[in-house]
């Protein structure tokens, strides 16, 4: 599907910070998990979770994003009472921070409890596809962010297949986008996010990396998330290296993402990303 190019948004509304999009945002991960692919559930207490979140705003985070389900190749759901029940400590002493805070999930009641603890974003793998989600988030002032996937986490690997990836993507976002409008939720309060390694083989996330660009000309804002994900070790030559040896290829991504026009970069590792970013900006200008 060719895009006519509009013009790039300026700011991205989520709640009450309205976030400028003149330089690229970096969005530090906080998983309040016990099975992330990329900490082993270091950041599960609550304590260690807040102490985390701390460290990132002072490594230059824009955004914290914040996750009690793990939605690594794989996984399991998670119950709703055991996502709030690992949400709830925490939430309200993160947001206190005074960053503007997402929280990643699919599920309406966690959404509800987001936005009444000051949450800023809704970032929805699902793209707000389960009953219930698309209302939660239109309930709200919130910023959304919808993603591509194929499935569920548990089964999104087991045999994904396009005819063009980048177009069954692109028409994928612009549906999901126009129903979040539908609903009620204000344009400039959606954010699009291709879904690097949900559902997609390396050739497939390396085809969507060719095109960011192209998804930057539909006019919203677009959040790349591929922090020390598989095929960043596979990319860089080394298939087999541990996810906290693909910060150098995560950082490759991150600039030549925001290179193509990306205004977010979600990533583990933010003092390498945000310092990556100011050099590369002072060479280019």
């Amino acid at each position: 599907m060719n895009q006519t190019p509009v013009a790039r948004p300026t700011h991205w509304r989520c709640g009450r910070f309205n976030l400028s999009l003149e330089r690229p945002l970096v969005m530090g991960i906080v998983n309040v998990t016990p099975d992330s692919f990329s900490d082993g559930g270091r950041h599960f207490a609550p304590n260690a979770a807040l102490e985390c979140a701390r460290r990132l705003v002072e490594e230059g985070a824009d955004i914290l994003d914040i996750g009690a389900e793990s939605t690594r190749p794989g996984s399991d759901s998670v119950s709703e009472t055991d996502e709030l029940a690992r949400l709830e400590p925490v939430l309200a002493d993160i947001v206190a921070l005074g960053k503007p805070v997402s929280v990643d999930t699919m599920k309406p009641a966690v959404m509800r409890m987001a936005a009444e603890a000051g949450a800023a974003i809704i970032n929805d793998v699902a793209a707000l596809r389960l009953p219930g989600a698309l209302e939660a988030a239109a309930a709200t002032d919130l910023g959304v962010c919808v993603m591509h996937m194929i499935g569920m986490p548990k089964t999104m690997q087991d045999d994904p297949r396009y005819d063009d990836v980048v177009a069954e993507v692109e028409a994928f976002l612009a549906e999901r986008a126009a129903a979040c409008e539908a609903a009620g939720i204000a344009a400039d309060r959606i954010a699009i996010d291709p879904g690097f390694g949900f559902g997609k083989r390396t050739e497939h996330n390396l085809a969507l990396l060719k095109a960011t660009s192209r998804f930057v000309a539909g006019g919203r804002p677009v959040l790349i998330g591929v922090s020390r994900k598989g095929f960043i070790g596979k990319l860089s030559g080394r298939p087999e290296a541990p996810a906290a040896e693909r910060v150098g290829g995560s950082v490759a991504v991150a600039i030549n993402s925001v290179a193509q026009g990306a205004q977010v970069v979600r990533v583990h590792d933010v003092r390498l990303t945000v310092d990556a970013l100011r050099t590369w900006r002072e060479i280019a200008g």
